[in-house]
């Protein structure tokens, strides 16, 4: 997206108004007397017409603005919000991002469906007999019988001029409702010399006399509405008509009758308030950039921290302290830069959670099961590439929660729980992760059905001894169901396939708990980034790898009596067993071995294993660089890294390693999933 490209320009906030207008529409279904919601969806409808009849996507400008008129009902009043109303909208909405995307691949006559349900939903409910008057609904749409117009009170933020807002001619739409008296307000005036052009300091007091309502009025301020204050009160006629008086705001001060203040007094008195009134533009202090320029700057970043790698190293081998100070400098710049730069592409989760509202919405009615989501964490960031493809294997996760894990209502209200499922969506930082938990409270795992279907389709020999937590890993494995039936939704064994390859590929792990009876809790342990971490630089013969150190958690010496030459071994830490491996038997490493070999403790989820090598180095800040494609079926290492003198480290997976068997011995009987198709 360029600045001279402005169809992009409006792709992109039209994309972030749909947002917003499903988002409305779905919150209309829990609170339908909410107005502010209504007015809210109106808004943006009002807007999407406007901007795509300006930039030339008149499809959408027609249908959006006969889409507008009906909901225009339901602003005043005159419809009620129902399910099928908010459904109905939220396929228009549907078709509104089809028309802007995608136009040629969808038909006219879709469009007119959606339209003639939507006027059949609201031509009923008009024909519907008032039998209980709504004694508010002409209140606020008229002035009441002994008024013959408004008071108007106009405060604009500072900033709108800069907008492209012209508030004069705002003021020649309200004198077309009716003759008008306008009196400017100049006690925010500044001097002359304190002036500046592009900020507006001017607001007005408008006395409106006629029959206009109040909705024209506040029709004529629809796209500004965010950018100032309005005040309107009814004009009484009965009264003499005074010369109208500025109706003060509710952060503003009442006007001074007198002379002007001095310059600076003003001038700063002007700055004071404008913040005050709490209309400054949402949009100043932010600004769209593209996510590849994010990316480009990630990569400066890193071969900065690499070149600074090199350079300390350098002046560790020098005694002038001179380079001593300034590597010191650069690396704790480097350092301020490189956390700068990613919490600029540190996105909150909140902005994927919630697009599962409508997946939800639309599951829990196909399938007649109603389900309440909640959310939890939504401020928690995450890397933006990390959220990108994490979108997937949640709506694997929430389409199967809903379609297995909540059982239908009479089977909920038959077991003593609440005829409404709830599935719970939430995200936490734990550490240098972050874990995503899927939550529902349906019925839970069946520990035997899933080890009769392992053993049926030859993933485990009956009889073999496994924990429930070995079990639940057959889930994953590809073409695995336990559905009796296949339906539109699940039953081919494609989904939870997926998710555990992608968050592999995330570097992540996965965790399940059920307790029969209460549900199923999947919590998906995730890295924050994808492109810079914490890592421990070891040495395994004459190579230098790095170990992620979100996942080390103790060093220890190998001790003389477990120094064998078999791959496999366990080590008694405390009193719990833990099986380690040979890094030097595992990469052929050449050499004599270290005479104090270490083992790295690591973590993978609720697992616990040693890693054997013969020297830990020290800490190292791992810029990640991917492997080529001749190396993608290597999964022992999920990339590797530049070190301080040129040559490159490999970054050793513990997850993969773990899901490789590579760690302790298998249970007799099982066999690896990945080899069955």
């Amino acid at each position: 997206m360029t600045d001279h490209d402005p169809r992009e320009v409006f792709l992109a906030e039209a994309n972030e108004l749909l947002d917003r207008l499903e988002t409305t529409l779905l919150d209309l279904g829990d609170r339908p007397g909410d107005s502010a919601l209504v007015d809210t969806a109106f808004r943006a409808l009002h807007t999407i017409k406007g901007s795509g009849a300006m930039f030339g996507f008149d499809r959408v400008a027609a249908f959006t603005h006969d889409f507008e008129t009906a909901f225009d009902l339901v602003r005043r009043g005159e419809v009620p919000i129902s399910a099928d109303l908010v459904n109905i909208s939220l396929s228009a909405k549907d078709y509104i991002r089809t028309l802007i995307e995608d136009p040629d691949s969808t038909a006219p006559v879709i469009g007119e469906a959606i339209l003639a349900e939507l006027e059949r939903l609201v031509g009923r409910a008009q024909a519907q007999p008032a039998m209980p008057p709504q004694p508010e609904a002409p209140a606020p749409e008229m002035p009441d019988a002994g008024t013959a117009g408004w008071r108007i009170g106009i405060a604009f933020a500072p900033e709108v001029l800069r907008n492209g807002t012209n508030p004069l001619a705002l003021l020649d739409e309200l004198r077309e409702l009716g003759p008008c008296t306008v009196v400017p307000r100049l006690a925010d005036l500044p001097d002359l010399a304190a002036l500046d052009p592009e900020r507006l300091a001017l607001g007005w007091d408008v006395t409106l006399r006629g029959a206009a309502t109040r909705e024209a009025i506040e029709d004529v301020f629809l796209f500004v509405r965010d950018d100032m204050v309005l005040t309107l009160a009814p004009l009484d006629d009965r009264a003499p008509a005074p010369a109208p008086v500025a109706v003060p705001l509710p952060a503003a001060p009442a006007p001074v009758p007198v002379a002007q203040p001095p310059a600076k007094p003003a001038a700063s008195e002007a700055e004071r308030r404008g913040p005050a009134r709490g209309s400054e533009p949402r949009g100043s202090s932010t600004m769209r950039v593209e996510a590849e320029r994010l990316d480009e700057l990630l990569d400066r970043v890193g071969e900065l921290v690499i070149a600074q790698a090199r350079l300390s190293q350098l002046a560790g081998h020098h005694a002038d302290a001179g380079l001593q100070t300034i590597a010191e400098e650069i690396e704790r710049l480097s350092a301020q830069l490189r956390d700068t730069t990613m919490s600029i592409r540190m996105v909150p989760i909140g902005a994927l959670f919630g697009r599962f509202r409508r997946l939800v919405h639309d599951l829990s009615g196909d399938l007649g099961k109603p389900v309440t989501f909640v959310t939890d964490g939504e401020e928690t960031e995450l890397d933006k590439t990390v959220i990108e493809r994490l979108a997937d294997p949640l709506v694997h996760l929430i389409r199967n929660a809903i379609d297995h894990g909540i059982e239908d209502p009479a089977r909920r209200g038959a077991s003593g729980k609440d005829p409404t499922g709830r599935i719970t969506l939430g995200a936490e930082h734990v550490g240098a992760q972050v874990h995503v938990t899927v939550r529902d409270d349906g019925a839970g795992l069946d520990v035997a059905r899933i080890r009769a279907k392992a053993e049926e389709r030859g993933l485990v020999a009956p009889g073999t001894p496994l924990t429930d937590q070995q079990v639940y890993q057959f889930l994953f494995a590809p073409g695995f169901s336990t559905a009796q039936q296949i339906s539109a939704l699940s039953g081919r064994g494609v989904g939870m396939d997926v998710v555990k390859k992608t968050i592999e590929a995330l570097r992540g792990s996965i965790d399940i708990t059920t307790e029969p009876g209460a549900g199923i809790a999947i919590v998906l342990r995730l890295p924050l980034t994808l492109a810079i971490i914490e890592g421990l630089l070891i040495r395994v013969g004459d190579g230098r790898y790095v170990l992620p150190l979100a996942a080390v958690e103790e060093c220890v010496e190998l001790p003389e009596g477990d120094r064998s030459e078999r791959g496999r071994d366990f080590l008694n830490i405390r009193g719990d067993l833990v099986p380690f491996l040979r890094l030097r038997s595992l990469f052929a490493a050449t050499g004599e071995p270290d005479p104090y070999q270490k083992v790295i403790i690591v973590s993978v989820g609720e697992a616990r294993f040693g890693l054997v090598a013969d020297q830990i180095l020290g800490n190292h800040q791992t810029v990640i660089k991917s492997l080529s494609k001749l190396h993608a079926d290597v999964t022992t290492f999920s990339g590797a890294t530049i070190l301080g003198d040129g040559t490159a480290a490999l970054i050793i997976d513990p997850a993969q390693l773990m899901a490789g068997g590579q760690i302790g011995a298998a249970p007799d009987g099982l066999r690896d999933y990945r080899e069955v198709a």
